[in-house]
């Protein structure tokens, strides 16, 4: 296993110096930041599944360079899976030479890239920016760095639920129309499944380091917060540990794998598997439930992995808290924004394309595309978004009972051992109990013991 994390990394360097290379050879004086005030380099992250975001992005580019003649836009896709992307991201953002103008973020990031002088403050700019009034507040307050100054505008949001084969569930003389109201229910459907239609993953969630913040966020964190206890308590702001509502989160892991109800071993740990989820095996019936994100249908609408059948095929059902306590269900939101990096020479040329990018009708553009929950009223409010995708209302609807990641500055650590605790009981090399010990050891040692509490 070391072995295989050290080529890993090893291929990462390489792959992140031939990216650089690249950028050397395309950007003005050889840099990603380009040192070039006529030249707003934009790094962001693109997929075989997530392509919405570069044809925003490449819209804005044309918009920008016809309002500011003589300067470029030089748009730099990492083409790459959210941790790689992270990886890669941290690097350039490491060295004055190839951190980027324009940066996109993701929210849980803000923060510590914030604090280690990544991100520009960019309150000055929003200021004189009349759009900045449509956003609303939790999405201001998604862009904050802990000294209160702004470090980046919303894309948008999203939330979390259950996907359902309604054809396979059909076979399975399972109901179509499945709404499980605990843990139990979801365990006791991937079971039927297994037994009455062989070939079929019962239950895609995702379990493994490779994975990343998949695992953490549309895996583990749904079923945590569906316990009685979080991760963090905001009121003393401390971390819990001895968490009943862990080990038994690590315990739902256990069962769905040992059991058999999730993808193979090979396919659980595959850096690759939240692409191959939604673009092919959702669509091609080889799953039967999946716990993932609000933006898989916007994928399935249009594009390279356009799927007609989708809304006949799909059902959607909230994912219900352990026991089915109140509220009944759970979800998580994130999201993505768009942040000015503080090596940018011309701060305010990286701000005026960050606001060309997300002015209404490039954040409706984005919104409906990529199945965004909107953050801008005028866009939420538009017949053209409330009209374009169907499972809007669906996603819409889990809002009043959605939670957000601790937005501190060590989250991305803490998330990271989250994961290797999934990943050892998801593996069998660790039991549900001893993975949480170990988290709470890992835990104790990024924080310190008296930024944690033990949970009541």
């Amino acid at each position: 296993m070391q072995r295989r994390r050290i080529a890993g990394i090893a291929a990462a360097a390489v792959t992140l110096s031939l990216a650089m290379t690249a950028c050397g050879s395309s950007g003005s004086n050889g840099s990603g930041s380009s040192g070039d005030s006529k030249t707003v380099t934009v790094v962001y992250q693109k997929t075989a599944s997530f392509t919405q975001l570069d044809d925003v992005l490449t819209k804005a580019k044309g918009e920008y360079e016809s309002a500011h003649p003589g300067t470029t836009v030089e748009l730099k896709p990492i083409e790459s899976e959210a941790d790689q992307y992270f990886t890669k991201l941290a690097l350039m953002n490491k060295s004055k030479a190839t951190a980027p103008d324009v940066i996109y973020e993701d929210s849980f990031q803000v923060r510590s890239d914030a604090a280690a002088g990544y991100l520009a403050p960019i309150d000055d700019e929003l200021g004189k920016w009349s759009d900045w009034s449509q956003f609303d507040d939790t999405a201001k307050q998604a862009g904050l760095g802990d000294d209160g100054k702004t470090y980046g505008v919303s894309m948008g949001t999203d939330t979390r639920a259950l996907y359902y084969n309604k054809k396979l569930f059909a076979q399975a003389g399972l109901p179509t129309d499945w709404q499980p109201k605990t843990w139990d229910d979801v365990l006791s459907a991937a079971r039927t499944i297994k037994a009455k239609v062989p070939g079929v993953t019962p239950f895609n969630i995702y379990g493994s380091k490779a994975a990343g913040e998949q695992t953490s966020m549309q895996g583990f964190e749904m079923l945590l917060y569906g316990t009685k206890d979080p991760l963090y308590d905001t009121s003393t702001k401390k971390w819990l540990t001895g968490s009943k509502g862990f080990t038994d989160s690590l315990n739902f892991y256990k069962t769905v794998f040992s059991e058999g109800l999730g993808p193979d071993q090979s396919l659980a740990l595959d850096s690759t598997l939240g692409s191959q989820v939604s673009t092919t095996l959702i669509p091609q019936g080889k799953i039967a439930i999946a716990l993932d994100g609000s933006w898989l249908p916007g994928q399935w609408m249009k594009g390279d992995n356009a799927w007609p059948q989708w809304q006949e095929t799909m059902g959607m059902a909230p994912m219900p808290t352990q026991d089915g306590a109140s509220p009944g269900s759970t979800s998580m939101s994130g999201g993505w924004l768009l942040s000015v990096g503080a090596n940018a020479p011309d701060k305010q040329a990286a701000f005026d394309f960050v606001s060309t990018a997300l002015n209404k009708e490039n954040a409706l553009k984005y919104g409906t595309e990529a199945s965004q929950i909107a953050v801008r009223k005028d866009v939420a409010t538009d017949s053209a978004y409330l009209d374009y995708n169907p499972s809007f209302k669906f996603f819409s609807s889990l809002v009043p009972v959605t939670h957000f990641r601790p937005a501190t500055p060590d989250y991305s650590q803490i998330s990271s051992n989250i994961q290797v605790a999934v990943e050892s009981v998801v593996t069998g090399s660790s039991s549900p109990a001893d993975a949480a010990k170990a988290y709470d050891e890992a835990l104790v040692g990024i924080v310190g013991q008296d930024k944690t509490q033990a949970a009541s």
